[in-house]
């Protein structure tokens, strides 16, 4: 379609309004005015015809560094925020849950390719280490300004289907931001500076989201009493090993971690794709990939738990300025700095970590899950205001949430009326 770009948004969605078919009722949900005007939204993507919401709450009973949160959290999955603020407050009565944030220094890679001596040009570039410094740095005043700036610089040789490459990469302080834009340019600008020094040919001068240098680590303590009995930290720690020790299981053990980091990261405005992809890749670091978290039972027969995984996020640029939810849920949070909300962050991914556990270590992840999924059903089916409730606890009475029995209770219902 040449031009759609070049529509207004209005005159988009008439577009699609013909090509799929859709209804006066749909084009009008389309331009719905929500928490994102529409005018804005139209200017951070491209061909925009819409916004789509999420639910957003607050998961409560966060003790974090000593510290009260309320913890706003975008997502769709019932039982996420519930089980979030369940695991805070078990975490409370152990002293709630420390967490600790590295600097934010963020990578960027520059890709030499076409050389006939990589390890001696490898050296070469060494030698240019501080000129190089300078170039980048050169390209940001205001964060040098700040404080940040280049840190260091590698140059290592990696042997590739396509033969010898020279990577360098810049090791960057980017403070407040989550950095992409700031580390992208400026290894745009060292690359031709490179190509010039070796005769080599750049090809790709990129960040890194294996943010391996940019880590939260948070940990915290549950006594046995509250979680259970010790029968129920050993079943904790049995389903940590399998985690551990088979990726099939570190899959799902891991998006439980990062169905609270995420739904905080949506809420904040955050890059999600980029802190899932360097969640994964450290998880893998090995060469296996296993669980980013660690459970373990202490000598008082208490349960200790631990997470480290990267933790690339901002307070300035992209989202998070444009978006007014993502400022107000900056706002709730009281976050005065990136490193702040990347230990808030991880603090939530422990302790949706620790619920997903607990459940599978004793009743199960259904039984709660598919409680909270019911009210999806009901509404699916058509119930509304009061009958909600009603339907619901006929489904579980039942122990039957399926969409076929919704319907059927409901229709029951309104007979009656």
């Amino acid at each position: 379609m040449p031009g759609f770009h070049k529509l207004t948004l209005s005159e988009r969605v008439e577009k699609l309004k013909d090509l799929a078919n859709l209804s006066d009722d749909d084009v009008r949900l389309l331009l719905k005015e929500g928490t994102l005007p529409l005018e804005i939204a139209d200017k951070m993507i491209e061909n925009v015809v819409g916004t789509l919401s999420l639910p957003l709450g607050i998961a409560t009973n966060f003790l974090i560094n000593g510290k009260e949160y309320l913890i706003p959290m975008a997502i769709e999955e019932p039982s996420v925020v519930a089980a979030a603020s369940n695991a805070a407050r078990m975490l409370r009565e152990g002293g709630g849950i420390k967490a600790q944030a590295t600097e934010s220094l963020m990578i960027a890679q520059i890709q030499l390719v076409g050389v006939a001596a990589p390890h001696s040009v490898k050296y070469l570039i060494y030698e240019r280490k501080e000129e190089i410094k300078e170039i980048a740095n050169a390209t940001n005043p205001l964060l040098i300004s700040l404080g940040g700036g280049v840190r260091d610089v590698e140059v290592y040789v990696i042997e590739s289907p396509a033969g010898p490459m020279v990577i360098t990469n810049l090791i960057v302080d980017v403070k407040d931001a989550m950095g992409a834009n700031t580390v992208n340019t400026m290894a745009e600008k060292v690359a031709p500076h490179i190509e010039k020094w070796t005769g080599g040919k750049v090809y790709l001068r990129i960040v890194s989201n294996l943010a391996d240098r940019r880590l939260v680590r948070a940990w915290g303590k549950v006594p046995k009493d509250v979680l259970g009995g010790e029968e129920v930290v050993d079943g904790i720690v049995y389903a940590w090993a399998f985690a551990s020790a088979d990726p099939y299981r570190a899959a799902t053990h891991n998006k439980g971690i990062m169905n609270g980091v995420i739904a905080v990261a949506l809420a904040t405005g955050q890059d999600t794709r980029a802190l899932e992809a360097g969640a994964h890749a450290y998880a893998a670091r090995s060469g296996k990939y296993t669980s980013l978290s660690v459970w373990e039972k202490d000598e008082n027969g208490d349960l200790v738990g631990f997470l480290e995984m990267p933790m690339a996020v901002g307070l300035i640029g992209g989202a998070v300025k444009v978006n007014p939810i993502a400022q107000l849920s900056l706002k709730i949070l009281g976050v005065k700095t990136a490193k702040e909300l990347a230990e808030i962050m991880g603090a939530v991914g422990l302790a949706q970590n620790l619920a997903a556990l607990r459940a599978l270590a004793t009743e199960g992840i259904q039984k709660g899950h598919m409680k909270l999924h019911a009210r999806n059903i009901a509404i699916t089916a058509g119930a509304r205001g009061s009958e909600i409730d009603i339907v619901v606890q006929e489904m579980i009475k039942r122990e039957a949430i399926r969409l076929d029995v919704a319907k059927e209770i409901l229709e029951s219902i309104r007979r009656k009326k």
